[in-house]
């Protein structure tokens, strides 16, 4: 029960903090559009992680999930494609390449694994917001042709 009271207590500090990363963002971004190239301009969200709950289960990619690769859940972009992530708070990014699909909760642009979630600096908060690149799609596959993405 101690336990179970001090986590609301930190939880509520956190939300109720000034810099809390999390919040969701104040702005919203237009859907992107297919930029030069054909890659998609840089889509801005927020981002989520999970780890151990998920641990040695198949991800929708059919690979089984490591928390400590560096691997993601998105909607829509194709399996095995990288995308570069950049912590909008502390500017740290990383490289991952989407193996499943997610996230389950609305308003979430991209989960993460708890690896790259450590890379970035967001384990504690739980939740930043972040901008997604596409680097590079998997060989012989066409760009995405529509612009829903979020």
């Amino acid at each position: 029960m101690r336990k179970l009271v001090m986590g609301f207590a930190v939880a509520g500090l956190i939300a109720l903090s000034a810099k809390s990363e999390a919040r969701l963002p104040a702005y919203s971004k237009p859907l992107p559009q297919l930029g030069p190239l054909g890659k998609e301009l840089p889509q801005v969200g927020v981002a989520s992680w999970y780890g151990e709950e998920c641990a040695g289960n198949n991800t929708a990619s059919g690979e089984v999930f490591d928390l400590n690769a560096l691997t993601a859940a998105h909607r829509d972009l194709p399996f095995g494609t990288i995308v570069q992530i950049t912590n909008l708070t502390n500017h740290r990014s990383v490289r991952v390449r989407v193996n499943d699909r997610g996230p389950a909760i609305e308003g979430r642009l991209i989960d993460l694994s708890w690896g790259a979630a450590r890379r970035l600096g967001f384990l504690s908060s739980g939740l930043t917001s972040v901008r997604v690149e596409v680097v590079e799609f998997p060989r012989g596959h066409a760009p995405l042709q529509h612009t829903n993405l979020n």
